[in-house]
């Protein structure tokens, strides 16, 4: 296993000295983290649309509603359009605050330590914003102008994750990148930050719940059952603001309707049609 893992690492730094050596900074951090992005989200989202359309593991379906093949390819042609026209020059203007900051790509990697304590504390800041940020967006104004947007999927699935209304994007946005602007990260740092934000917030519109979700394991973790819930509400009622885990909910009291209702779940009672 040693071995496996040494050689793995190796081969990552040759990858990382091949790219450092033909690309540079401006070149890899806005385009290579664009083709990054792209990558990890179709990826990791498309597959739930087949899973969605065969109707292959329906028992982990939280809702039994299917979005119809019209609405998902809607979801996918306007993601494109939003990703080129929005997240790319977004990622482009902001690369001189990143650089400015102290970002590079060159060698040595940065240590572990220093890795994670960086996506720990990305983690931590982006909830925070996040959570106030959704709440805003939430308000009967900006819901039924920007946010309704993303609330046209009711039924949520992995891609619909990131198809929101462009100035929602830009808003919500600034969550995702203000802790790797105040730190200055290396390149590694900040693609690893990206990879993982990406698959966390694809797992939490995905639509199922497996027994290895990791809210399974997680206490804190919200999850897709966690997320869910805030997409099949109204509005007005939604609560489960949160972007990854759960705490800020609990201490501002904005998940009682998500707790009564696995409250009564747990107890045998279903759920009642004015929570649908």
């Amino acid at each position: 296993m040693a071995s496996i893992i040494e050689s793995g690492w190796l081969n990552f730094l040759l990858v990382m000295q091949y790219l450092t050596t033909h690309f540079n900074d401006f070149q890899l951090a806005c385009l290579g983290s664009f083709f990054l992005h792209e990558s990890v989200f179709f990826l990791s989202g498309l597959p739930f649309i087949f899973l969605e359309r065969a109707g292959w593991l329906n028992r982990y379906k939280i809702q039994t509603k299917n979005n119809s093949p019209a609405a998902q390819e809607k979801c996918i042609t306007r993601l494109v359009l939003y990703h080129f026209g929005v997240n790319l020059p977004v990622m482009l203007v902001s690369y001189p605050v990143f650089k400015y900051m102290g970002m590079q790509s060159s060698l040595p990697l940065p240590s572990w330590k220093v890795v994670l304590t960086q996506i720990l504390f990305y983690f931590i800041l982006e909830d925070f914003v996040f959570y106030w940020g959704h709440r805003v967006l939430h308000t009967k104004w900006l819901y039924k102008h920007v946010h309704s947007v993303h609330h046209e999927y009711a039924t949520p699935f992995g891609l619909t994750s990131e198809y929101a209304h462009p100035a929602e994007i830009l808003f919500l946005g600034f969550a995702t990148i203000v802790g790797p602007a105040i730190t200055g990260p290396h390149l590694i740092t900040l693609w690893l930050w990206m990879v993982l934000r990406v698959l966390e917030t694809v797992e939490a519109h995905c639509g199922y719940h497996f027994p290895w979700s990791l809210s399974n394991f997680l206490p804190l973790y919200g999850g897709s059952d966690f997320h869910d819930y805030h997409h099949r509400l109204l509005f007005t009622k939604s609560g489960n603001y949160s972007s990854t885990f759960t705490y800020m909910d609990w201490v501002f009291g904005t998940d009682k309707g998500y707790r009564r209702l696995k409250a009564l779940k747990n107890g045998g009672v279903e759920d009642d049609s004015k929570q649908k």
